[in-house]
């Protein structure tokens, strides 16, 4: 599960950065492969103790905890067979998806129709209508304001200098608000245990969210007139100053993916470890051993290392062609996009919104631009992400039970 998981969600990280050759094939996994890990292992547990209790309602299998354990083996493996066929057709599909999917197939048998949260189906249904369209209007919004105030200006370099301290502090902003609050919330303890400080942990994520801005915009006007010195009719400036907001802007989405995603593919391991240790369901909260998080994040990047290149390409190059500045909006809008959606308490999924905010850019581009065949295919695989992995779910559930384990 977790090897499918990196090979086909990490596209979501790097995918329009190859495409819009901001890095190479192999940079990217070299990239993605080490924030991936690290912020699996590092926050990963966060994230897998809320879905460990939640993936399925524990309190219906308390006298039955066996049923549980082979529930979940279910779920891996249903999950992991739909997004490896995913995978080996380079279609990037929703692993969030696929696990409530697989949910829903195993309680559907275990326990009957009365089991499956419909709720959270029908709200899935929403967000996957949803996402890529809202995402895809943002990103058409930020391409259209590059290309008018920047682009399209006589002048486009003296223009690039003023935008870039707007630039740097959306980037900050809209990335910061995923990232920090996980980087900055041990500093807040450490803070507190240690001096008595009793700083509001949004005043540090502020604080270094401003720096980092300020940081960011004075590198940024040194790496421009860089650029600048150059002086070659084959190097674009701009485009090459923007293949740098976008390399940080990937490594940001890499970060959290590895932080928060992870939990789709542990979160049922953590369950099954819970129950063989205690013989009884979680209630609530369950500590995740170390070496769960290590195995995670480890799948995680060899799957994206081994097989990653299939997504990655799909997203960046057979959609439409990227430059970094588009591929930079598509990145911005995917990230603002999910940071909304969360606040409106919607489950979306980052691969929907990625190739939302691909689609967007290539309608303000040209429309002829959009391979539809692609987007075809894309779709397709959305849309029978659940009914799929429910099937996959309730077969093997009902061939192991069976079987008698």
């Amino acid at each position: 599960m977790a090897f499918n998981l990196g090979a086909n969600d990490v596209a979501n990280a790097m995918g329009t950065s190859v495409g819009s050759k901001a890095v190479t094939l192999k940079q990217a996994i070299i990239i993605a492969g080490i924030l991936e890990f690290t912020g699996a292992v590092l926050f990963g547990h966060e994230v897998t103790e809320t879905l460990g209790t939640k993936i399925a309602n524990p309190a219906l299998f308390t006298n039955t905890p066996q049923t549980l354990v082979i529930g979940m083996v279910t779920v891996l493996l249903a999950s992991g067979v739909w997004l490896q066929i995913a995978t080996s057709k380079g279609l990037p599909v929703s692993s969030s998806h696929a696990v409530v999917g697989a949910i829903a197939g195993f309680s559907w048998v275990a326990l009957g129709i009365e089991a499956i949260d419909w709720p959270s189906i029908g709200l899935i249904t929403i967000g996957w209508i949803l996402t890529p369209v809202i995402s895809g209007a943002i990103a058409a919004s930020f391409y259209s304001v590059i290309q008018r105030w920047i682009f399209s200006q006589p002048h486009p370099l003296t223009q690039i200098q003023e935008w870039i301290p707007w630039l740097s502090t959306l980037l900050i902003s809209v990335f910061g608000i995923i990232v920090l609050p996980t980087l900055t919330h041990p500093l807040t303890q450490f803070l507190t245990n240690q001096y008595g400080f009793h700083l509001p942990p949004q005043d540090i994520a502020i604080g270094i969210g401003a720096v980092a801005a300020m940081g960011l915009t004075i590198i940024s006007w040194r790496q421009l007139n860089q650029y600048q010195m150059a002086n070659s009719p084959l190097f674009n400036p701009i485009e090459a100053l923007f293949a740098r907001f976008q390399l940080l802007s990937a490594c940001f989405v890499a970060f959290a993916h590895g932080s928060n995603d992870v939990g789709n593919a542990i979160a049922p391991l953590a369950v099954i470890a819970h129950i063989n240790h205690t013989h009884s369901v979680p209630s609530h909260d369950i500590s995740i051993p170390i070496w769960i998080l290590i195995l995670g994040g480890a799948g995680i990047v060899a799957g994206l290392a081994i097989w990653g290149k299939k997504v990655i390409t799909t997203i960046g190059e057979n959609i439409i062609s990227l430059q970094p500045s588009s591929g930079f909006c598509a990145e911005l809008a995917t990230a603002t996009t999910i940071l909304v959606a969360s606040r409106l308490g919607l489950p979306v999924s980052t691969s929907h919104a990625l190739v939302g905010g691909v689609v967007g850019i290539g309608l303000v581009q040209n429309l002829k631009s959009i391979k539809f065949q692609t987007l075809q295919g894309i779709a397709t695989a959305w849309l029978i992400t659940v009914p799929v992995s429910a099937a996959v779910s309730a077969i093997i559930f009902t061939t192991i039970k069976n079987l008698n384990f």
